[in-house]
C-alpha cells in the first residue's frame, strides 16, 4: 500500500462496528494508515440482544447502547451520522441524504436488516416493530399509557413464534404480571422452528406458565387500532387488543437489493468465502445482508453471534487485501444460543452444555458482558451490574448510603 487509502463501513451494528473496531488494532504501516469511517444512521449503537431488558427495568439504555463517539474515542475510527442513500460501486462512492459523500478505497457493507411491515393489512399502522431501540422507546410510552389507564386487562398479540417473539412475551408477561392477557402467533406447527427441542420445551414451559396463549397455525389477516383478525383452519376471527407487536421476517434495505451485484431472491449480497462480493472484490458484506456458507456449504445464520465472527474476518481480509497479504476464507463457528425467558430466567445450549432457569439467566448476562464492544464499557457495566444490589438493598433499607 503506497498511498493512503480510505475504508467505509456502511452500518455500526455488530457486523459494522466490531469490524470497525478490528481494523483499528491490526499492524498497519505507519506511513500509509488508512482512513477508516464508520457510517450509521444512529448516534448510538445497539446490543440488540439485551432490548428486551428495557421493558421491564433490568437494564438501562446506557447499558446497551452507548454512543458511537464514546467507543470509538480511542481509535482510529472517525464516525459520522447519516442515512446511506446510493452506493456507487463504478466510482466507489458512498452517497448519504444529507448530500456527504464519501469515496472508498475498500467498503464493509453492515446495515443488517429491517422489520418488514407490509406483508398485512393495518401492520405499517398499527403494528409495533421491536428491532432498534426507537421501536423500544415507542413500545414503552404505549405501555406505560395503558399501565396508567384504568382498564382491568392490557390486551397483548406477539406476531412471530420465533426467538424475538417468545422472549418479548414472556418479559411483557413479568412486567404486566396479573393485567397481562397476552397471545403469541405463530403461522408454523410449533414454536422456535430452528432452535433445539431443548429450547423449545424450555420456551413452550415458560410461555404456559405465565400464562400467555399460545396460536398455532395461525396467521394474521388484519390488523386494526384495537383489533387482530386471525386466521386458523379456515376461519377468521377477529380479537380484541390493545397492543400488537410484529416480529416476523427480516428485508434488505432497498439500498443494498439496488446494488449491481449478485443477489439472493430475498435481496442478500452473495459473498465468496473471503466476503467479498462477487465479481467486486472492494466491497465486503457482513451480518443479515449477506449470504455466506460455511465450510460445510449451509448457509450462516443471520444472528449476532455470526455477524461478529464476520466482522473480525473482514476486517482481517480488508486488511490483507490493503497490505499484500493471503485472503482468510471465512470460518462460521456455531457456539450455541442464548435466550432470555422472562426475568431471572434463560436457557443457553452450546457446547455440550444444556441450561435453564437463573444459572443460564446469569451466564447469558455474563457472556454478552463479554461480548460488548470496548473493555472500557465493559467495565462500566460490569461495575453497574455489581454494585446494583447493594445500592437496592440501601435503597430499601432507608439506610445512607
Amino acid at each position: 500500500m503506497t498511498e493512503k487509502a480510505r475504508i467505509c463501513i456502511l452500518g455500526g451494528g455488530f457486523g459494522g462496528l466490531y469490524a470497525a473496531l478490528r481494523l483499528s488494532e491490526l499492524p498497519w504501516n505507519p506511513s500509509a494508515t488508512p482512513e477508516i469511517v464508520l457510517i450509521d444512521n444512529n448516534d448510538r449503537f445497539l446490543f440488540s440482544p439485551l432490548l428486551y431488558e428495557l421493558l421491564t427495568g433490568e437494564l438501562q439504555s446506557w447499558e446497551i447502547a452507548p454512543p458511537f463517539s464514546e467507543l470509538l474515542a480511542n481509535t482510529r475510527v472517525r464516525f459520522h451520522q447519516g442515512t446511506v442513500s446510493e452506493i456507487n460501486l463504478e466510482n466507489r462512492q458512498v452517497h448519504l441524504e444529507d448530500g456527504v459523500e464519501f469515496s472508498y478505497d475498500r467498503a464493509i457493507v453492515a446495515l443488517g436488516g429491517e422489520t418488514p411491515l407490509d406483508l398485512v393489512p393495518g401492520s405499517a399502522d398499527y403494528a409495533f416493530p421491536f428491532r432498534t431501540i426507537a421501536d423500544a422507546y415507542r413500545l414503552e410510552e404505549r405501555l406505560r399509557l395503558l399501565e396508567a389507564s384504568d382498564q382491568d386487562k392490557i390486551r397483548i398479540a406477539v406476531v412471530g413464534g420465533g426467538y424475538s417473539g417468545v422472549e418479548l412475551a414472556c418479559k411483557l408477561a413479568d412486567r404486566l404480571q396479573n393485567r397481562g392477557r397476552l397471545r403469541l402467533v405463530e403461522m408454523g406447527t410449533e414454536i422456535l422452528r430452528t432452535s433445539t427441542e431443548f429450547n423449545r420445551e424450555a420456551a413452550t414451559k415458560a410461555l404456559e406458565e405465565r400464562g400467555i396463549w399460545i396460536d398455532l397455525e395461525t396467521t394474521t389477516q388484519e390488523i386494526t387500532a384495537d383489533s387482530i383478525s386471525l386466521l386458523y383452519r379456515g376461519q377468521v376471527d377477529p380479537i380484541p387488543v390493545d397492543v400488537v407487536i410484529w416480529t416476523v421476517g427480516t428485508q434488505v434495505a432497498s439500498v443494498v437489493q439496488s446494488l449491481p451485484v449478485k443477489h439472493t431472491e430475498r435481496g442478500q449480497i452473495e459473498v465468496t468465502r473471503t466476503l467479498q462480493a462477487i465479481d467486486h472484490p472492494e466491497l465486503f458484506a457482513v451480518g443479515d445482508l449477506a449470504y455466506s456458507l460455511d465450510a460445510s456449504g449451509q448457509p450462516v445464520p443471520t444472528t449476532a453471534q455470526a455477524a461478529m465472527q464476520q466482522a473480525d474476518y473482514a476486517a482481517w481480509n480488508v486488511w490483507a487485501s490493503l497490505s499484500d497479504r493471503p485472503l482468510l476464507p471465512f470460518e462460521y463457528q456455531g457456539l450455541g444460543e442464548m435466550m432470555t425467558l422472562g426475568i431471572d430466567n434463560a436457557t443457553l445450549t452450546g457446547l455440550g452444555v444444556k441450561l435453564d432457569g437463573q444459572m443460564a439467566h446469569l451466564l447469558r448476562r455474563l457472556a454478552y458482558l463479554y461480548r460488548m464492544p470496548t473493555f472500557d464499557h465493559q467495565l462500566k457495566v460490569g461495575l453497574n451490574w455489581i454494585t446494583q444490589p447493594v445500592r437496592e438493598f440501601f435503597s430499601q433499607s432507608g439506610l445512607p448510603r
